[in-house]
């Protein structure tokens, strides 16, 4: 048996991945039902896939965006995503400078934000940079820029995000209001300056090791925290100091530069679960202050956006259709219902919902939620 330091991470990876089902399937994270114990596996497959994409072959010599959520990849559902949205990730070396660019094409929305690696794989906890579309101008060429470095380039006076000795991770985020419609940001980036560091990609029995390592961090990161287990009708408590509870959304916070994942400095989130009956509906009704764009999606309990392709799982601040007074109801059942903003769990008895505001002038209101039988849910916007 080989005795190299890449053998050795080759196979903790692999016994780890080997072991990870037992989260799901037994202990006090066990969950109900062939459905939640077949999505656990996807999961699994789902992780095993990303952690490689993100930790293993990213690279930040030659690097490239890599989707890492999307509305309509199932493979790409995982860690509190949406149904609005396409999510791109690359990776830096904060010694080098990059230039990254784009079309907008169809978003409503679309930001950059550059995030620390705490330790090799670990799940950021700070913000290092963040910018929006409204921070890029656009050029007689159609296309957006902006610089990330160690310091700003000499002549240069366009947007620019500084890069933290700890930067590691940059996500794109690209929102559609009717994302099944919709052409998607395309995103490019470049090193524009090497510094004097080798222009040659990492491959030594080290280095194998070391992202496999990462790899696996990234991969035991996420099933700390899932699956979560919610029908006990008890508060979860959430990494970031956050809780759920059953059939209520939490009031509103704002994220702020501190983070547990991937979260959005400039954003308010409001989290909850859900745990119906059939026959039973949850009536949602919400007000909305000024903001860029809102959401909310349904999850299961491994944080994936319930399958868009077999109804309807999220909606956003496009796609809903307000009452008479700017407030919006939300009807959610196992099934489809005919209320216009209605969301179907698609079966799902138990899962988790997820309101997301951003740039918003005020703090949302939090959510009034009330389980109600079917026949007595609004049927229409009043």
């Amino acid at each position: 048996m080989s005795s190299t330091e890449s053998a050795a991470a080759w196979r903790e990876l692999l016994s780890a991945f080997a072991e990870f089902d037992n989260q799901f399937l037994d202990g006090p994270k066990a969950v109900r039902g062939q459905t939640a114990v077949a999505e656990g596996y996807q999961n699994l497959a789902t992780m095993l896939a990303l952690s490689l994409d993100m930790h293993f072959f990213a690279d930040p010599v030659a690097p490239r965006f890599l989707d890492t959520l999307t509305p309509f990849r199932p493979d790409r559902r995982w860690g509190g995503d949406n149904t609005d949205c396409y999510y791109g990730y690359a990776v830096v070396d904060p010694r080098r400078t990059y230039r990254v660019s784009g079309t907008p094409n169809d978003s409503v929305m679309y930001s950059i934000t550059v995030y620390n690696e705490p330790e090799p794989g670990a799940w950021p906890n700070r913000t290092v940079g963040l910018l929006y579309d409204t921070d890029m101008p656009i050029g007689e060429d159609g296309r957006f820029s902006c610089v990330l470095g160690p310091r700003r380039p000499d002549g240069y006076g366009g947007p620019f995000i500084e890069l933290a000795p700890d930067a590691r991770g940059i996500i794109t985020r690209d929102y559609h209001e009717h994302p099944e419609s919709g052409a998607r940001v395309e995103w490019d980036i470049e090193v524009v300056d090497h510094a004097g560091l080798e222009v040659v990609p990492a491959k030594s029995d080290a280095d194998v090791a070391r992202s496999l390592r990462a790899t696996l961090r990234f991969a035991q990161d996420m099933y700390a925290l899932i699956p979560l287990i919610l029908a006990e009708r008890k508060p979860v408590e959430l990494a970031d100091g956050q809780s759920l509870s059953l059939n209520t959304l939490a009031p509103p916070y704002r994220a702020g530069a501190a983070t547990h994942g991937f979260s959005m400095q400039d954003a308010c989130y409001s989290l909850g679960g859900f745990s119906l009956e059939p026959g039973e509906a949850l009536v949602i009704t919400s007000t909305h202050p000024r903001c860029r764009f809102w959401n909310l999606t349904l999850w299961n309990q491994y944080m994936a956006a319930l399958d868009v392709e077999y109804g309807r799982a999220g909606i956003n601040s496009g796609s809903a259709v307000p009452n008479s007074d700017g407030s919006v109801t939300i009807v959610v059942s196992t099934e489809q219902l005919a209320h216009p903003n209605a969301l179907s769990t698609k079966g799902h008895p138990e899962g988790l919902m997820s309101f997301r505001w951003f740039l918003s002038d005020d703090l949302p209101e939090r959510p009034v939620a009330e389980v109600v039988p079917v026949a007595q849910a609004p049927v229409s916007v009043s």
